[in-house]
């Protein structure tokens, strides 16, 4: 109620009820309706199904393939079908929440906005828990962890590099709206290059030679390097590589704030053991389809 009365007080003197001009009164009615909102809980969007959003284009986590073959489900609305890590487990939790799966390939820039607005129920996208999106949205438990990556090509003057000061004077860049954008700046005299959209992107850039590396956790380039035989990653030993939060290097499930499906989704990741959580991303690396084919 503290911030309520705040909308009394203006340098210091109390304003009547009789002095609020339409606009301030309008404003302080849209605060108010924002304010209580945040406290009416959140139904699931069906109780048959369990509606979740990736972008289908970030390999080994999620990718698009033409058919259902290795698990992978189809897109809401057409598009072709989504596999990979982010699938297997989106599965688990559809299947234990006793709804069917259903993907909804989305950009992005788009997929918090999308929960929040309840176009989806979760988010499941290789999505790390920052600090900066918990203000947006509620996220589970952590249901992988990896490491900070730069993806070159094989033939790369930086295919020595064993620190990321290696990299000075190099094209960087990495994936738009992401923790791995800032990252760059850790890399002294490096030449940042703009965000871009995607990994896919990012791979065409550097295969075409527009830059010299981009950031990735490792799964996404052990994937790359699967997929495309001129690229390969460098990876550094500790106190040699980026400085990063363990949440900035973690992924874990998204979900609207005051979702009552957080707790189950957190009994249903702890069941899965990190061994089994490991072989699903080795068979994700494994089964992601060929840049080519």
């Amino acid at each position: 109620m503290i911030l309520l009365f705040n909308f009394f007080y203006l340098k210091g003197s109390l304003i009547m009820k009789k002095q609020f001009s339409v606009p301030f009164a309008i404003i302080a009615i849209i605060v108010i309706s924002v304010l209580f909102s945040a406290f009416v809980p959140v139904k699931p969007l069906s109780k048959d199904e369990f509606a979740v959003g990736l972008e289908c284009n970030y390999a080994p986590f999620n990718w698009t393939q033409l058919d259902n073959a290795n698990g992978a489900v189809a897109i809401k609305g057409g598009g072709g079908f989504c596999g990979g890590y982010d699938v297997e487990i989106a599965k688990k939790i559809a299947e234990g929440l006793g709804r069917e799966l259903v993907i909804v390939k989305t950009e992005w820039d788009g997929l918090i906005p999308a929960v929040n607005a309840e176009k989806i129920d979760a988010v499941i996208a290789g999505m790390s828990p920052t600090e900066e999106r918990k203000f947006s949205v509620d996220f589970s438990d952590v249901y992988y962890e990896s490491d900070l990556v730069i993806v070159i090509r094989k033939d790369s003057a930086y295919a020595g590099a064993e620190s990321i000061q290696d990299f000075s004077g190099a094209r960087i860049t990495a994936q738009l709206n992401t923790f791995h954008y800032s990252v760059i700046d850790q890399i002294k005299d490096v030449k940042k290059q703009a965000a871009m959209e995607s990994f896919p992107t990012m791979l065409v850039a550097l295969t075409s030679g527009k830059i010299d590396g981009y950031i990735s956790e490792r799964p996404s380039a052990i994937s790359a390097a699967e997929s495309n035989p001129d690229v390969t990653f460098v990876e550094f030993a500790e106190g040699e590589g980026f400085v990063a939060s363990p949440e900035d290097v973690a992924v874990a499930v998204a979900l609207k704030k005051g979702n009552p499906d957080l707790e189950a989704i957190n009994e249903i990741l702890a069941a899965i053991s990190k061994e089994d959580r490991q072989a699903i991303m080795d068979n994700a690396i494994a089964t992601q389809p060929v840049v080519g084919q």
